[in-house]
Order: structure tokens, then sequence, then C-alpha cells
């Protein structure tokens, strides 16, 4: 914990900061937060567009509404079933496979941009502690090879999607839902690069917003080594099953950890960390459960 003179000047040096450079930059936060879920809804468009035509207000509609399912589910799985609502109903469990596509997607975008972080990370903060049982510098070698093996497994397996359907019809129990995951192996090429796209262009949105943010906060640093340490966060953070709820401590920890190593202002990525949490996740989900109060669950055919 920190000790309450740190905390009292740390509160200080946020409120001075807050002062000097107004609330600008929470502002451009909160206006990113569109951006952000606004790049996802594009994307979730784009994916069922084999199913049925959604209009970009229903599509952000859908993933405010997933946002507000996903809160006490774990991995936020439960952004599925807040998404289909909007869909008819022969199409719900076919948008399920398709939505998946979508996350595999920004899932690949968290990996490459965080072995870019952990390539710096590794390369310029060696550990404090020798270890007897393996030589740091072996080890964080062999993490980065597991980690882009990995990523070349899951970019090979993202633009071939037929080896997935391959799966189901191979193996008996899988074969009758093989009709609601057909639908992943109709993306032509072109459209999953774009979806990539769409992918960075989100990831380096909500990227901004942590680093607008903790700038915002009074923590002081260098943009793209803000940039580079958040990217081994997120990377991280991928990796971790956790409820919504639980993901701020979890993400708490991490952060001090990684962006501690550029600052001792621990308060501001405490507050930050807050900050974000409930602009991206808890203020869309209230959104969401509102739009959720309007919405037919089982629609007629």
């Amino acid at each position: 914990m920190l000790k309450r003179d740190n905390l009292h000047e740390s509160l200080l040096h946020m409120g001075e900061s807050l002062q000097r450079k107004g609330w600008t930059g929470i502002t451009l936060v909160f206006i990113l937060m569109f951006f952000n879920w606004g790049l996802e809804a594009r994307k979730w468009q784009k994916l069922v567009h084999l199913l049925e035509e959604v209009s970009f207000i229903k599509a952000f509609s859908a993933i405010l509404s997933g946002v507000s399912f996903s809160i006490n589910t774990p991995n936020r799985i439960g952004e599925y079933g807040g998404r289909i609502l909007y869909l008819r109903n022969e199409n719900k469990l076919k948008a399920i496979a398709a939505t998946i596509v979508g996350s595999f997607s920004q899932l690949i975008i968290t990996i490459i941009f965080g072995l870019i972080g952990l390539l710096y990370y590794v390369n310029n903060y060696p550990p404090a502690v020798e270890s007897s049982f393996l030589d740091p510098g072996l080890w964080h070698k062999l993490l980065l090879t597991v980690l882009v093996v990995i990523c070349l497994l899951t970019v090979l397996l993202y633009f071939r999607l037929t080896i997935i359907l391959s799966i189901f019809e191979k193996i008996p129990f899988l074969r009758k839902a093989k009709a609601f995951v057909e639908i992943i192996v109709q993306y032509p090429p072109r459209e999953l690069r774009y979806l990539l796209l769409l992918s960075a262009l989100r990831y380096i949105v909500f990227s901004a917003q942590y680093l607008i943010l903790l700038d915002a906060l009074g923590m002081e640093f260098l943009w793209w080594q803000g940039f580079l340490l958040n990217s081994v966060i997120y990377l991280v953070m991928a990796g971790v099953p956790t409820l919504a709820i639980a993901e701020l401590g979890v993400r708490g920890k991490v952060s001090i950890f990684f962006l501690g190593l550029l600052s001792t202002n621990t308060m501001a990525i405490i507050a930050a960390t807050v900050g974000i949490w409930l602009i991206n996740l808890v203020l869309p989900a209230l959104f969401g459960s509102v739009l959720l109060l309007g919405v037919k669950i089982f629609k007629e055919k």
C-alpha cells in the first residue's frame, strides 16, 4: 500500500495536473470510447452481412448490449449472447461463429503488438534477481520463441478457417453443429484483412485512451515506451481467465508492474486503470442495459 504522505502527495499532483491541462484529456478519452466500440460495431456489421443486413446503429446497439451481457461472464463471453439478440432467430447461432472470427482478428493484433512490446521489455528491463533454475536470458528467448510460434499458428489458422470446419466434419458429436459454423469459411482473404485493419485501429484507439488518461493524471513518460509496455499488459490480460468485474484488480497489478518501470506515480496508474475500466466497460454496459429493455428476445420470423 502507498504510505499516507505519498498518497496525499500523489493526489495533490494529480489534482494539479488536471487543473493545468484541464479536462481536455478526459473528454478526449470519453470521445474515443465511442470510436473504440464504433470500430467493433463496424467489424460485427461486416461479419454478419452474410447472414442479414444490419445498419451501423443496430450493430452499435448490439455491441453495447453485448458489453452489458458480458460484465459477469468469464473473459466476456456473454458478449456473444447480447449481440445475437438483434438478429433473426434463424441466424442467431450462426452469428456466434461469425462473432468469434472477429474476436480472433482482435486476438491476432493483441499478440502481434504484445510480442513487439515484450521484445522491448526483455531487452531493456533485465530481471533484478538472477535465477539458478534457468538463465534469465534463456528464459526470455524461450518465452519469445513460444509466443512467436503461437502468433504464426494463429495467423495461419485465421487465414485457413477451413481447418476448423474440417475438425467439425471429422468429430462425430460436432457434425450436427457444422451447419452453424460453415459461415466462417465464406469470408474471402480480402475481408479477413479488412477485419485485421479494423482490429488494429481499435487497438490503437483503446491504447491511446489509456495513455491519454495517464498523462492527464500526471504520470510523466515517453508515449512510445508507454505504448510498448501497455501492449505487454494487454498480452498478459489476454491470457488470464477472469470475470470483467474481477479484471480490474488483475489489470491494476499488471499495470503497476510494467508501467511502474516508467514512473513511480503508482496512484496515477491505479486511477487511470480504474478510469478506463469505468469508461470503456461500465459506462457502455449501462447504455447496453437500457437498450436491452427495448429488445424483443424472441423475434417472430
